[in-house]
């Protein structure tokens, strides 16, 4: 009798165990057909800026998430909307050190890091077989750092307050200080360009602030450029150096982003086609001048509302809407929130249509 009912509970521990198998591959098979109908990940929640986290890095931030579903187009010819999430978040994480960005580049496929490390100037090279990043890093008197050296934040605002025009390579005139800060990593920038050029990678360019400044410059210089993506840069350069761009330049302004006003207009003009992300978080195909020249710089803190039906993000009441919008991970989150609304190769018919928050 022990003998029959040790039997009888063998054998349904062993149905029980097929069962479990036979609904554990019926759930996978589920879920992969639910990944492949919804082949995107939800749109990212905005983190509630405070005063701790308002200026980079981001170091608990998941950079290029979701880069298997949206891979970078080395070879787009036109605007892609999954190129500037990548660069918006390679333009992010360029204030890391250098040890932080490097894995983080590595994850995302490019194997092949430098770091250009001078006075007043900071960039990212990461590359593949196929393409390379160049990130410039902006300002350090935005940056956060887990040590003040006053030598460092010095130097990146008298590159900053230097807005002289100076004379440029190509003609026209240029931000005296941006030019020099460029000048100071050009020396070894430049051959190590020219070997990943020479290897067949394409070369990308791109920065926030100060290093969107830097990449433009960079990108008329080296010339031989698929592409530049910028987030909240200044204008770089006069008239006549507009005249003289021909770098296929996309320039991202975000709400009213403080820095993309600055230097005055006149003397200066912004190059590039401009993207300007409204205040409903939908990118607009308009220049961004005749928008945020309009936008006083004001101290209101309009919340953003957060999508998926979250709690808006709380910002510090005294920081005004004009320094919220100039921050980098922000870019970088909008960008993704309209990919996610777009599909594969819809980016132009569909990407001005879309907000990307829920209301």
């Amino acid at each position: 009798m022990a003998r029959c009912t040790s039997e009888i509970l063998l054998t349904t521990c062993r149905m029980l165990i097929v069962a479990v198998l036979v609904c554990g591959k019926a759930f996978g098979a589920m879920i992969s057909t639910e990944r492949s109908m919804n082949p995107y990940p939800r749109k990212k929640a905005i983190p509630a800026f405070t005063l701790a986290n308002l200026a980079p890095p981001y170091l608990e931030h998941t950079y290029f998430e979701g880069q298997d579903l949206r891979p970078f187009q080395a070879h787009a010819a036109s605007f892609d909307l999954a190129n500037a999430w990548w660069l918006a978040e390679a333009s992010a994480l360029a204030y890391a050190d250098e040890a932080f960005a490097a894995e983080w580049f590595r994850k995302a496929g490019l194997d092949e890091v430098r770091f250009f490390d001078k006075r007043s100037t900071q960039c990212f090279v990461a590359s593949n077989r196929e393409f390379a990043v160049v990130a410039f890093r902006g300002s350090e008197v935005w940056r956060r750092r887990s040590g003040f050296d006053a030598r460092v934040v010095a130097a990146d605002f008298m590159t900053n307050a230097d807005f002289w025009l100076a004379d440029w390579t190509d003609g026209g005139k240029v931000h005296r200080g941006f030019k020099n800060a460029l000048e100071e990593v050009w020396v070894d920038l430049f051959p190590h360009l020219v070997v990943l050029q020479r290897r067949g990678c394409r070369i990308w360019m791109t920065g926030h602030s100060l290093g969107a400044a830097l990449a433009t410059l960079a990108a008329d210089r080296f010339g031989e450029v698929q592409g530049v993506f910028t987030f909240g840069s200044p204008r770089v350069g006069n008239r006549r150096f507009k005249e003289n761009y021909s770098i296929r330049t996309y320039r991202f302004v975000n709400g009213n982003d403080m820095v993309t006003r600055v230097p005055p207009s006149g003397l200066y003009v912004h190059v590039g086609e401009p993207k300007f992300i409204d205040h409903g978080g939908a990118i607009r195909n308009r220049p961004a001048e005749t928008v945020i020249d309009l936008l006083p710089l004001t101290g209101r803190t309009d919340e953003k509302i957060i999508p998926e039906n979250s709690h808006p993000p709380k910002t510090p009441l005294f920081v005004p809407n004009a320094v919220i919008d100039h921050v980098p991970l922000l870019y970088a989150i909008l960008i993704w929130n309209n990919l996610v609304d777009v599909s594969p190769g819809a980016e132009q018919e569909a990407f001005t249509l879309r907000p990307a928050f829920g209301h």
